[in-house]
């Protein structure tokens, strides 16, 4: 093997690569917090005797579920620009891990209602509490409970699946960032191999301060 090795410049590009470690986080959130509450939506309308949001949710849910995720941010980023919607790199990238975590979570979440006896909801109906006021003070707490693990690992894939983004033009995030500094320097193997110790650490940190949250909001 005649590879020389050179760290040095890598990790004087760290502070490059943690900022992108943050936009990388950022759409991370931004697409968690747009797929549960879609999420949610979802898994009512899997549980509705309706049969049109039945379907429409079904067809949502099978269509993030069984396709890949890479396919997904496509339609988003070219799909839509064929019927005349153009987004940018970073919506794009947003819309479509939105998409699979809401599809995903979905399933999650109707599970989770399942789990969440009926009982429940007609106790609170006896107490005077409406529908909504039901389903928001009494089911959503124990549904979160249920769910609050999978919705982690579903953060942690969220977290992973922004690298994706560089295929379609996004260069803030950490995987964009590291390939631009791969151009520029044919440091492949450095720059990434710090790029992928910065998403370990990521993921590891998501998954630790999950179970410690777990430990202190459930020990009940």
């Amino acid at each position: 093997m005649t590879y020389t090795f050179h760290w040095y410049p890598a990790l004087q590009a760290l502070p490059e690569m943690l900022a992108g470690a943050l936009v990388t986080i950022e759409v991370a959130l931004l697409s968690m917090l747009i797929g549960v509450g879609m999420g949610i939506v979802l898994a009512l309308g899997r549980n509705s005797k309706n049969r049109l949001l039945y379907a429409l949710s079904t067809a949502w849910v099978e269509g993030a579920r069984n396709t890949p995720a890479l396919f997904q941010i496509y339609m988003a980023y070219f799909g839509l620009g064929s019927l005349g919607i153009f987004v940018d790199s970073f919506p794009a990238l947003l819309i479509g891990i939105s998409f699979n975590n809401a599809g995903y979570l979905a399933e999650t979440f109707r599970g989770g209602l399942r789990a969440v006896p009926a009982t429940q909801t007609r106790a609170a109906r006896s107490l005077g509490m409406g529908a909504p006021m039901a389903f928001r003070l009494v089911v959503l707490p124990q549904l979160f409970r249920t769910v609050f693990h999978p919705m982690m690992n579903q953060m942690v894939w969220a977290i992973l699946m922004t690298s994706l983004g560089v295929i379609v033009g996004v260069n803030t995030d950490l995987t964009g960032v590291t390939q631009e500094l791969n151009a520029r320097t044919f440091r492949t193997f450095e720059y990434f191999a710090l790029a992928a110790a910065i998403y370990y650490i990521i993921t590891k940190f998501v998954t630790l301060s999950a179970r410690a949250a777990a430990s202190r909001l459930f020990r009940y």
